[in-house]
């Protein structure tokens, strides 16, 4: 298994965020997250403007064996989706690191989750 980047911050749920110099986060699923899942062959995001709480469904992520729900990590407003894993979902399992799904813009103020360096992701791998 290849470390992550650690160009970003991971969830315990196996997404990574990238925090951008204009306070958006960047997030996509992790190499441990596409190979659990197999081959995607589907992507459902929301649309940018939407408004989500933190535990709110903010993707789907389908594959030939099952349907993964990606979590809002914080309250945030979608900012901007990639169409690129909606038309090539497959690309999530050939560069997870590449494909970004969604980006999200925090609200002000709002707690952000407990994020793990890519080290600590890595270490909880290989529990």
């Amino acid at each position: 298994m290849n470390p992550s980047p650690d160009d970003r911050l991971y969830l315990p749920s196996h997404q990574w965020l990238r925090r951008e110099d204009d306070g958006i986060y960047t997030l996509g699923i992790t190499d441990h997250a596409q190979r659990e899942l197999g081959d995607i062959v589907y992507v459902q995001l929301p649309e940018p403007g939407q408004h989500l709480e933190a535990g709110d469904v903010l993707a789907v992520v389908e594959s030939v064996k099952v349907a993964s729900e990606i979590l809002c990590p914080f309250p945030a407003t979608v900012v901007a989706v990639n169409e690129e894993p909606r038309e090539r979902p497959e690309r999530l399992n050939e560069a997870p690191y590449e494909v970004w799904l969604l980006q999200l813009l925090p609200d002000e103020d709002a707690p952000l989750p407990e994020l793990l360096t890519a080290r600590a992701y890595d270490a909880l791998l290989s529990v």
